[in-house]
């Protein structure tokens, strides 16, 4: 497995990928508006830094990368910090450490940038992906928590350097 920039060829691969890795976690509460929105790579690869896990050139997950607080994608941030945003696996590769990489090559970037900490947010369904957070040393941030939409709470957690 590879740690790679998503090229543009596959940016509608690695939407369906996210969106299909979102719908079987938060089925119902995942609306097409928001999946519209994960599918969306393209935007995100031209205002962020986009990045897939991938074998063989078969995709196996995919992050979104937020190096500081002046990017339109940043939700939250604090000044010196990254964010991990919309990291999602093909929910046949789960089990095989792609979340974990994906996580630890976007706080090994925040880290070369000089980033002060990394934040994130989950949601309460992805019990997985909040493990994976709290073992790679994110504490959970509760005072950051954020509901967008009535019903969708989303946890903070935060890595600090």
């Amino acid at each position: 497995m590879v740690i790679r920039p998503v090229r543009p060829d596959e940016y509608e691969t690695a939407g369906a990928l996210v969106a299909s890795a979102y719908r079987e976690l938060l089925q119902d509460a995942l609306d097409d508006g928001y999946a519209d929105h994960i599918r969306n790579v393209r935007w995100r690869a031209e205002r962020s830094d986009v990045y897939v896990a991938a074998s063989d050139e078969r995709l196996l997950g995919c992050v979104t990368y937020v190096a500081d607080i002046s990017s339109p994608l940043a939700e939250g941030l604090l000044a010196g910090e990254a964010e991990i945003r919309m990291l999602a696996v093909d929910p046949d590769s789960q089990g095989l450490g792609v979340g974990r990489a994906l996580a630890a090559h976007c706080i090994e970037l925040a880290r070369q940038q000089g980033a002060v900490a990394v934040f994130l947010h989950s949601t309460a369904e992805m019990q997985i992906a909040r493990h994976i957070y709290q073992s790679l040393g994110f504490v959970r941030t509760p005072q950051r928590d954020d509901e967008p939409d009535p019903g969708v709470l989303l946890l903070g957690f935060r890595l600090e350097f």
